[in-house]
């Protein structure tokens, strides 16, 4: 399993980025997903989770701004971030919970994850 996060970069509050996350290893469309990042001197935080079917959840400061979605033909993750603030600077991180296509529906939680990327650092400026 082989998780690699691109899109990070410097941008203005109000601004917009979209993270990308390919997957191997496993495929994406019946695997748990999500995004969590790391702020400075902060602890480690749940952004957006992704399950099987595609039911998505968010952390409640980023909702209305962030959205989560999977690429399936390309066999990866994205977050599409917009109205950026200078709070949400911080590592980003794809992790994923691979599941079989008979599992899909199973459950999808943050404690589920045993994969993770490097990060991919996001920082908004004010």
């Amino acid at each position: 399993v082989q998780l690699v996060e691109s899109g990070g970069g410097s941008v203005q509050a109000g601004g917009s980025l979209r993270l990308s996350c390919a997957a191997s290893g496993f495929i994406t469309s019946s695997s748990c997903m999500g995004w969590i990042r790391q702020g400075p001197g902060k602890e480690r935080e749940g952004v957006a989770i992704i399950d099987g079917p595609g039911n998505t959840r968010y952390v409640d400061a980023v909702k209305g701004r962030f959205t989560i979605s999977k690429d399936n033909g390309k066999n990866t993750l994205n977050l599409q971030m917009s109205s950026l603030k200078p709070e949400d600077t911080a590592m980003y991180y794809c992790a994923a919970a691979p599941r079989p296509w008979w599992q899909r529906s199973s459950s999808c939680n943050w404690n589920d994850f045993g994969h993770w990327g490097q990060g991919t650092q996001v920082t908004v400026s004010s």
